[in-house]
């Protein structure tokens, strides 16, 4: 990914094998990641068992929230593109026992359709 791309909110597709390496601390035995995507410094992790956003807070980034949703509990799912004087691109996933969805706005239609693939694999099984 360009820093420029980056700086622009496009979220792109980042490297599996780095990713195991970090978070393999929190996932479970047999879990495998099996797509990321990164928008700045905040991540999206698709493993074989759930879906993880990383959420990295403060101006350093050390901080950070890790949201783990089971496949079996996100309901419904939503992708909505950019349009001429809307400029986001919006994902949202619906969980069950939650009233508000889970929600992430990108700055580009990029990879958009690419989250959208991967939540109907995983989820729609």
């Amino acid at each position: 990914m360009g820093l420029l791309s980056g700086l622009l909110g496009h979220a792109s597709e980042t490297s599996v094998e780095q990713l195991e390496a970090q978070l393999e601390a929190m996932l479970a035995p047999q879990e495998t990641i099996q797509q990321a995507y990164k928008l700045v410094r905040d991540l999206v992790v698709f493993t074989n068992r759930r879906l993880i956003f990383i959420d990295k807070q403060g101006i350093t980034g050390s901080k950070k929230e890790y949201l783990s949703v089971p496949y079996r509990a996100i309901t419904c799912f939503s992708c909505e593109s950019r349009g001429h004087f809307d400029l986001d691109a919006e994902v949202k996933i619906w969980v069950s026992g939650h009233a508000q969805p889970i929600s992430r706005q990108f700055n580009s239609d990029r990879n958009l359709f690419a989250i959208q693939r991967a939540l109907a694999e995983f989820v729609c099984k």
